[in-house]
């Protein structure tokens, strides 16, 4: 919470050197933020730094909650009319990287509102990486045990916590600006230069304009944001091997290689069939393709056209595909490669032992043996996967959403992409004409598909509160 308190002193100074009074808002905001943070701290000063597990979990969702919470309070007291509930959706949807929105005429935002959405899923990136690389691990949560490290104990996870997210956040905000400078390099001006980098390399997708990247209409904006997206959803703990000289890690990575092989597939079936159809000549095909592709697979949820006008396939395709989601330890959501990869390898040593029944086939994932309880764990976090998306679904319906609109927003809240399908929230639409009741459920799907499901749906077990 202090964190997110001297966050909002940036959108304090936009607003207030253009003049515009929201800044008195963001000041507000902030000290109430930092007053509660700061109470938080004094509160706690002199308890001892160790967490049982249960502890670990409720820390875990807490802190995305109240986070939650908190950040939605310059969007409720700003001129812009907003709703609570409107507010709490635009945050939620900032801090889980999402990337929907509930907000129609972007554009006319004040400049410190639309910074703050881009903060939000920045530092929503930042928070991503270490609860994948030193939280969700330690709580064998649907296979990320596969990413413990060994010298990770619950007792030691806030310093462990806290000296990956040290080195991981160096790296990160290098890339940020690295990738502000290529895109004010390329025809942006400074303000929305860094405020697309901060949501390209969280792979968040809030953008300053109606038509997103679209609103450029560069080819080379666009392959330097499909550039910044890939690096966004590749393992960052990869790059720090190659910050210290280890390169081998880095390219023959398992998970690397299944990520840059599917966006690849997706992207040149999506060529084949827009050229075949005449709608694109081949290299602006491959540009529209690749981009689009990528936005989704990796959740970004940027766009540079209307991809729902293209076709029932490809429509069709893309709806699985943002299932996908990129790496373990990135900033990304969806069901993550290496679950894929677990999944294949027992599928396939279930084959083998089919046909040579008296064989042994171990499964292998990167090269190693899956250890016993991570295959249970993935299949599990298929099927909750599945079946909350169902729930979702469903209750969607209920709430007077149209079938398409329904299974689209579940599936981009629970695998937190930003976009859905259809007229109404498709890449060219919002989410703002949703009801009330619509926009809960989501930011509960968005919450769930931020903490990997298990983190939270384990606190609805009773079992959970008893000593």
């Amino acid at each position: 919470m202090l964190i997110l308190s001297a966050a909002m002193v940036i959108p304090v100074m936009i607003d207030w050197t253009a003049g515009n009074n929201d800044w008195k808002v963001f000041a507000g905001s902030q000290c109430v933020t930092g007053f509660f943070g700061l109470a938080l701290v004094l509160s706690s000063r002199q308890a001892h730094m160790t967490l049982s597990l249960k502890q670990a979990f409720l820390l875990t969702n807490l802190s995305w909650i109240t986070i939650g919470i908190f950040g939605a309070l310059p969007f409720y007291f700003s001129d812009l009319g907003m709703s609570y509930t409107d507010s709490f959706f635009e945050s939620v949807s900032g801090i889980t990287t999402t990337g929907s929105t509930i907000l129609a005429d972007i554009e006319v935002l004040p400049p410190g509102i639309l910074f703050w959405r881009a903060i939000l899923q920045w530092l929503g990136g930042v928070g991503i990486m270490v609860m994948a690389l030193s939280v969700l691990p330690l709580l064998h949560v649907g296979g990320m045990q596969l990413f413990k490290a060994e010298s990770f104990d619950v007792e030691k996870v806030l310093p462990s916590a806290a000296k990956i997210a040290t080195y991981i956040g160096i790296l990160y905000f290098a890339f940020t600006l690295v990738c502000a400078l290529f895109y004010h390099l390329a025809g942006m001006t400074g303000f929305d230069a860094f405020a697309h980098a901060l949501t390209t390399i969280a792979t968040g997708g809030y953008s300053t304009y109606n038509a997103s990247i679209g609103h450029f209409d560069s080819a080379l904006i666009d392959y330097i944001c499909i550039a910044f997206m890939w690096i966004g959803s590749l393992p960052f703990v990869l790059y720090l091997h190659v910050v210290r000289g280890n390169y081998g890690n880095f390219l023959y990575d398992s998970q690397v290689i299944w990520f840059i092989a599917i966006i690849t597939g997706l992207s040149l079936a999506a060529v084949t069939y827009l050229t075949f159809t005449s709608q694109y000549e081949f290299f602006e095909a491959l540009r529209y393709s690749l981009f689009n592709v990528t936005s989704i697979v990796t959740g970004t949820g940027y766009a540079t056209t209307d991809f729902t006008l293209w076709g029932g396939f490809i429509v069709g395709m893309m709806f699985f595909a943002s299932c996908i989601g990129g790496c373990a330890g990135s900033t990304t959501g969806g069901i993550k490669i290496f679950r894929f990869q677990v999944l294949y390898a027992v599928a396939k040593a279930q084959t083998l032992k089919m046909i040579h029944p008296h064989g042994i086939f171990p499964a292998y994932y990167n090269g190693r043996q899956i250890p016993r309880d991570v295959p249970i764990a993935v299949m599990s976090f298929f099927f909750i996967f599945a079946v909350i998306f169902s729930i979702l679904a469903v209750a969607l319906q209920l709430c007077g959403l149209d079938f398409i609109t329904a299974m689209s927003s579940a599936l981009t809240s629970i695998a937190n992409v930003g976009p859905g399908l259809g007229d109404i929230v498709g890449p060219a639409g919002n989410f703002s004409t949703l009801p009330d009741s619509a926009k809960w459920i989501m930011c509960f799907g968005m919450f769930l598909g931020r903490l990997e499901l298990f983190t939270f749906l384990v606190m609805l077990s009773p079992r959970f509160w008893r000593n």
